[in-house]
């Protein structure tokens, strides 16, 4: 699958960590696990901003018999530890707690976001504003904040990203006038809720949304059924982008036709174009640890989104080893593309996507591949 460009614009590599928001602060080494999942818009100035995922990994997590994690509060950073016997470390970016009924687990990297400034067609980076960048400032983000999504709504700009925090994983919205400068609104979905993305424009007057609830039970489609139960991709719609209803409708599902779709969720905030509203999504077919990522594509109905008007079954986008190649000795995930970002480039789309949760992976998406 060859396109026009396509082609890892940003990485670990090129994050200072000298201007990160946790420089000075923590009595530690740390490093850059990833530079990626980049939130993508156009700037007033006609230049591209992507708005990265930096996760800010300890170099040496594990020291004097404990695992550590990195954690923010209001007087600043600091370093948790647990005894090794207590957790299972078998995963390099997080570790679980033995034990219990349920679930537990810490980070060994925390993340915070920063925005890069692309040419207006994403080919090069024009500026990095570390003085902008955002960090966690409330106890539901104090392990990170994570894969923002940006939408344009008017003349405002509305970016979701995910909080994490031992009180919860929720999803916290930015508001900007200018997709620079960021105000942060605070929780708009609560406990597990993955990938909220924005539509780039109201209907009916109202904003829409789809989101992604995640859960560890789902009830059976009746057999014969053209759905396979799991995680989809559900709507929801708000008087404010602040308060938010589930549509009673389901959105897109997975099915059953096929495993490659068999997880999914939300990449890109849909776009209006003549035939309904484009949404790019993620299919993970289940391998390995992790599943294999692909982006799909969607056109739902410019009215009533809940609709599908055609969907595209092969790929659109798939994970490229060879981007990564010269990366490889810093890789911990492969077979992952994760697309989080798509902007009208004329002919083409510009998908900003990240490629093996490592760096950020622009791709020229000709408008004729989505029939």
């Amino acid at each position: 699958m060859s396109f026009p460009f396509d082609q890892l614009v940003f990485g670990p590599d090129d994050v200072d960590l000298s201007r990160s928001p946790l420089a000075g602060k923590l009595d530690a080494e740390t490093h850059v696990l990833g530079a990626f999942n980049p939130g993508l818009t156009r700037l007033p100035n006609g230049n591209l901003l992507m708005m990265v995922r930096v996760a800010e990994a300890l170099t040496h997590p594990k020291r004097d018999g404990h695992v550590h994690s990195i954690r923010w509060a209001e007087d600043g950073y600091h370093l948790d530890a647990w005894p090794l016997q207590l957790v299972d470390t078998a995963d390099p970016r997080a570790f679980a707690m033995r034990g219990g009924g349920w679930k537990v687990m810490a980070l060994t990297s925390l993340s915070w976001l920063l925005p890069v400034e692309l040419s207006p067609d994403g080919r090069r980076v024009e500026a990095v504003h570390y003085g902008r960048a955002i960090a966690p400032a409330a106890s539901y983000q104090c392990y990170g904040v994570e894969d923002p999504r940006i939408s344009r709504v008017g003349d405002r700009w509305l970016m979701t990203t995910c909080s994490v925090s031992p009180e919860r994983q929720c999803t916290t919205l930015y508001t900007s006038d200018d997709a620079l400068d960021w105000r942060l609104e605070g929780i708009v979905l609560d406990h597990q809720n993955k990938d909220m993305l924005i539509f780039e424009g109201l209907i009916g007057g109202e904003y829409w949304a789809q989101t992604r609830p995640l859960g560890d039970a789902y009830f059976a489609y009746p057999p014969g059924s053209e759905w396979r139960a799991g995680p989809s991709i559900n709507l929801a719609r708000s008087p404010d982008a602040l308060h938010w209803k589930p549509h009673d409708a389901p959105g897109i599902r997975p099915h059953a036709a096929t495993v490659s779709t068999a997880r999914m969720g939300g990449g890109a905030p849909p776009v209006l174009t003549d035939e309904g509203w484009l949404s790019l999504w993620h299919g993970v077919e289940p391998s390995g640890a992790v599943g294999v990522y692909r982006t799909y594509w969607t056109l739902l109905d410019r009215d009533d989104p809940s609709l599908t008007v055609r969907t595209g079954h092969p790929p659109l986008i798939e994970p490229n080893p060879a981007l990564t190649e010269p990366l490889k000795e810093r890789m911990y995930v492969s077979d992952v593309v994760f697309t989080t970002g798509l902007v009208d480039g004329g002919d083409h789309w510009i998908v900003s996507s990240g490629e093996a949760d490592l760096a950020c992976r622009i791709t020229h998406l000709p408008k004729d591949r989505i029939g």
